[in-house]
């Protein structure tokens, strides 16, 4: 699980940066696109560190 929370964080913060270039293009689709999947993946991410920890207790 922590491996995959390292990968699931660094897709939110990309879909954050995908969400900022979106808004300086006008890209509505785009942007709503990437700010559901910054959601998404960072909500899991953070989720899973208050819940269980960085590193996750064993």
């Amino acid at each position: 699980m922590n491996l995959l929370m390292v990968i699931f964080g660094l897709i939110g913060i990309l879909a954050l940066v995908g969400t900022v270039q979106a808004f300086k293009e006008r890209n509505a689709l785009s942007i709503a696109f990437n700010l559901i999947a910054f959601l998404v993946f960072g909500g899991f991410t953070v989720a899973t560190i208050v819940f269980q920890g960085y590193p996750p207790a064993l």
